[in-house]
């Protein structure tokens, strides 16, 4: 194994691990090592050389649906709405966890490019406040104030169903992204403002045609945190040839989903598949984006992954897979977390 590279990951579910434990002691419980199932904790991150990543806050549905082990259907329906009230209540305590580890002293949350590198200089685990959904933010957009206020840098508009701003992608194979309407007018207000606020827009989850309407309003890169190819992987939440064009043209990013799901041309939730897989969609992003717009954007601790890597510890096996590949160091590196320092600065300052 190389010496470690670090990895600023572009998207992780920990933070909703966390809010559903019954532990209460949830400081103690990301500090101390999580249950063996999890994908991160602070010692599995320091083991695999995380150095720092957006951790989201994603409002789970009420009901968690069951998980699926073989191919997806082809018809799957859209996830249900979530009522705001309660997603302020998962939105908050998700918040309150992520201000609770800072103050602990077990991350920094960064509220700008300067602030993550500082806090990697500092070997202090540089943390992006995310929201992923804004079913918690009101249309008239006093709540996105509130959290700007208190970190959130990154906002994914959408999760896979529809809500006051515009329509997801449901998890369906052999599916382009075209399955909806647009943003609503409350969602084009909601991109003017992110803009305004300096609150980089995920385009992950995004349906086409409200893609299309954040490419036509938005000053700012486009960014898609955590998404595959479609043309790999016929799946809707995957980016097809226009999207990354349109991402590669604004200077933006996407970050490799480690979901075997959207990795595996059938789509199966498998994790007895290879890192060849992962290594042949960053070939893809790289020759549709160039070697300035790529990254990781793992989806730890909300996806089935592949067992060669196997929670944050095993991103070293990634890592080496490229040098194997004849990635040279400079671009594993800018893969690994420079791109996404690079395109944070463009987006949020």
């Amino acid at each position: 194994m190389t010496d470690l590279i670090p990895v600023f990951d572009g998207h992780n579910d920990t933070l909703m691990k966390l809010y559903q434990s019954a532990e209460p002691d949830k400081e103690k419980l990301f500090v101390k090592g999580s249950p063996s199932s999890w994908h991160i904790d602070l010692p599995r991150a320091r083991k695999g050389g995380l150095a720092g990543g957006m951790f989201a806050i994603f409002p789970p549905p009420l009901e968690d649906a069951p998980m699926r082990t073989t191919a997806p259907a082809t018809n799957e329906p859209m996830a249900p709405e979530l009522s705001r009230a309660d997603a302020i209540v998962s939105t908050t305590g998700m918040a309150s966890i992520l201000l609770r580890l800072e103050r602990s002293g077990a991350l920094s949350v960064c509220r700008s490019a300067a602030d993550i590198r500082r806090a990697m200089a500092e070997g202090s685990l540089a943390t992006v406040f995310h929201i992923e959904g804004a079913e918690a933010i009101d249309t008239g957009l006093a709540e996105l104030d509130v959290l700007h206020a208190a970190g959130l840098r990154s906002l994914g508009i959408v999760w896979s169903r529809p809500n006051a701003f515009g329509h997801g992608v449901p998890f369906r194979l052999n599916s382009t992204p075209d399955t909806g309407p647009g943003l609503t007018d409350a969602g084009k207000a909601l991109v003017r403002a992110c803009n305004e606020l300096g609150i980089m827009i995920d385009l992950s989850h995004l349906n086409e045609k409200g893609f299309r309407d954040v490419a036509s309003l938005s000053t700012a890169p486009l960014v898609a945190t955590h998404s595959n190819v479609h043309a790999l992987c016929p799946h809707a939440r995957n980016l097809t040839e226009w999207q990354l064009g349109a991402i590669r043209d604004s200077n933006g990013m996407v970050g490799l989903n480690f979901a075997t799901g959207f990795l595996r041309e059938d789509g199966r939730m498998d994790p007895n598949t290879g890192l060849e897989v992962m290594v042949r969609h960053i070939d893809a992003l790289i020759e549709a984006l160039g070697e300035d717009r790529v990254g990781f954007g793992s989806d730890f601790d909300g996806a089935t992954i592949p067992a060669a890597i196997g929670d944050v510890s095993g991103l070293p096996n990634l890592i080496d897979a490229l040098l194997e590949k004849g990635y040279g160091r400079e671009l594993v590196e800018k893969i690994a977390w420079k791109n996404w320092v690079a395109v944070l600065e463009r987006s949020i300052g």
